[in-house]
C-alpha cells in the first residue's frame, strides 16, 4: 500500500510538474510573441522615421534650390532695375516729354529694332529722321534695344526725336535642336516684347516694324499712309510691306507698281492691332519670319508689296551671318521718284478686284515653252510667261534669270497663287506660273 502511494504521489508530482513546465513554456512563447510584436513595431516605426527623414532631406533640398533660384531672380531684378533707374535718371536730366503724349491719332508707330549694332543704329536713324521730321506727328518714332549694349543705348537717348525702350531679358535661352543660333531666340522674344508694348501699352492702332540697317526711301511714310488705307478696308491683307525680295536693280523699273503675294516679305512692314492680337498669343521661340509665311498662320491671307523696294538693307554683318547679302541685298535698288501716294487710285489692289486685274495682266502675256527660257524671253518684246512643272523646275528657271529660288512652305519668295513676276532687261515682265495658277486666276490657257 506504502509502494501504491509512493508511485501515486509520484505521478501526481509528475503531472503537476508537467503541467507547470507547460504554463512555463506557453507563457514564454507569449512574452516572446509580445517582444516579436514590439520588435516588428519597432522596425517599422524606424523605417518609417527613415522614410520621413529621407523625405525631409528631399524637401530641404528643393528648398535650398530654390532659395538659390530666387536668389538669382533677385540678382537679375535687381540689375533690371539699377538699369531702369539709370534710364530715368537720364530721361529725367534730359527732361525729355513723352512724345506719344503729344500725338493725335498717328497713321502708325515706326519701331527700330536694335541690338548691339551702334553704328548702323545711327544710320539708320538719320534716314528715317530726314523724313519723318516732317510728319512726325504722323509716325511717332521709337528705338527698341534688345539688351544692354551701352553704345546703343547712349546713341538712342541721344535724340529728342524719338523715345527709347529698353528689352532686359535675363531668361536662358533652351534651343530645340543642336547647333542653332541663340540669337535668333532671343530676337524672337524681343519681337513679341516691343509690339506687345506698342499695341497694348501704348494703344497704337498700327506700327511699321524696321530693323537697325536699314536705309527708307523718300515717299517711304506717304507709301505707308496709303497702305494703311487698304489695311484698313481690306482683311484679307495682313501686312504692308515696302520690300520686294526680286527688287535687285535688274528686276525692277516700275516705283508705281504694287502687288499682292501669299509670302511674307519682311524688312519693312505695317502691321495693325487686331492682327497682332491673334499672333500675339502664339508667337514663335525663333524663326519668327518664316514662321508667318507659314499657311497655318497667315491663313489665305496676302501681303502688299511694291516693285521698287522702299528700304534699302545695307546689314552685312548681323545674326543672319551675311547670308544672301552679296548675290540678293546689295543690289536692291531703293525707290528714287517721290510718288504721290494721296492722288493715286490703288482699289485695284482689294482682293476683289486683284485677281481680274493681275488675270489679265498674265492673260496678255506671251506663253514661252521649251528649253532656253532666259534667250526666248531676251528676243521676244513685251510681257512673257513661263510655267514650271514643280519646285525643282522653279529653281531650275529661277537660277537661269537670277531672281530668288527660295521658297517656303509651298510658296516661292514673292509669288501670288503660284505667279513670281518680275521685269527683265526692259519694261517687259517675265511671268513664272504654276501648274494650276491660270486656274486660280480664271485665265484661260490658249
Amino acid at each position: 500500500m506504502r509502494g501504491n502511494k509512493f508511485c501515486f504521489d509520484l505521478r501526481y508530482l509528475l503531472v503537476v510538474a508537467a503541467l507547470a513546465f507547460i504554463y512555463i513554456q506557453m507563457r514564454l512563447f507569449v512574452t516572446q510573441s509580445e517582444y516579436a510584436d514590439r520588435l516588428a513595431a519597432a522596425i517599422e516605426a524606424e523605417n518609417h522615421c527613415t522614410s520621413q527623414t529621407r523625405l525631409l532631406i528631399d524637401k530641404i533640398s528643393q528648398q535650398q534650390g530654390r532659395v538659390v533660384a530666387l536668389e538669382e531672380q533677385m540678382k537679375r531684378q535687381d540689375q533690371e532695375c539699377r538699369q531702369l533707374r539709370a534710364l530715368v535718371q537720364d530721361l529725367e536730366s534730359k527732361g525729355i516729354k513723352k512724345l506719344i503724349g503729344n500725338v493725335q491719332m498717328p497713321v502708325a508707330a515706326v519701331v527700330v529694332m536694335a541690338c548691339s549694332r551702334s553704328d548702323y543704329l545711327e544710320k539708320t536713324i538719320k534716314s528715317i529722321l530726314k523724313y519723318q521730321t516732317s510728319v512726325a506727328s504722323k509716325y511717332p518714332l521709337f528705338i527698341s534695344q534688345d539688351g544692354s549694349n551701352p553704345d546703343v543705348r547712349k546713341l538712342a537717348l541721344s535724340y529728342d526725336q524719338l523715345t527709347y525702350m529698353q528689352h532686359l531679358d535675363f531668361e536662358p535661352v533652351h534651343t530645340e535642336r543642336p547647333g542653332e543660333l541663340v540669337a535668333y531666340y532671343k530676337i524672337a522674344r524681343h519681337y513679341k516684347w516691343a509690339l506687345d508694348q506698342l499695341f497694348h501699352k501704348h494703344n497704337f492702332s498700327r506700327v511699321i516694324i524696321l530693323e537697325d540697317d536699314m536705309e527708307i526711301a523718300a515717299d517711304f511714310f506717304d507709301y505707308f499712309e496709303a497702305g494703311a488705307t487698304l489695311l484698313d478696308r481690306d482683311k484679307s491683307i495682313m501686312a504692308i510691306s515696302s520690300w520686294n525680295d526680286n527688287g535687285q536693280r535688274q528686276f525692277v523699273q516700275d516705283p508705281y507698281a504694287l502687288y499682292r503675294s501669299d509670302f511674307f516679305p519682311g524688312l519693312g512692314w505695317m502691321l495693325s492691332k487686331s492682327t497682332w492680337s491673334e499672333l500675339s498669343p502664339k508667337w514663335p521661340k525663333a524663326y519668327w519670319d518664316d514662321w508667318l509665311r507659314l499657311k497655318e498662320n497667315h491663313r489665305g491671307r496676302q501681303f502688299i508689296r511694291p516693285e521698287v523696294c522702299r528700304t534699302y538693307n545695307f546689314g552685312e554683318h548681323g545674326s543672319s551671318l551675311g547670308q544672301f547679302f552679296k548675290q540678293y541685298l546689295e543690289p536692291i535698288k531703293l525707290n528714287d521718284v517721290q510718288v504721290d501716294w494721296k492722288s493715286m487710285d490703288l482699289s485695284y489692289l482689294l482682293e476683289d478686284n486683284y485677281v481680274k486685274h493681275f488675270g489679265d495682266l498674265v492673260k496678255k502675256a506671251k506663253p514661252i515653252h521649251g528649253a532656253d527660257a532666259v534667250l526666248k524671253a531676251f528676243n521676244i518684246d513685251g510681257d512673257v510667261r513661263i510655267q514650271y512643272r514643280d519646285q525643282l523646275d522653279f529653281e531650275d528657271i529661277a537660277r537661269q534669270f537670277g531672281i530668288f529660288e527660295e521658297w517656303k512652305d509651298g510658296v516661292p519668295r514673292a509669288a501670288y497663287k503660284g505667279i513670281v513676276v518680275f521685269r527683265f532687261q526692259t519694261s517687259r515682265r517675265v511671268f513664272l506660273i504654276a501648274p494650276d495658277s491660270l486656274q486660280q486666276l480664271g485665265v484661260e490657257d490658249t
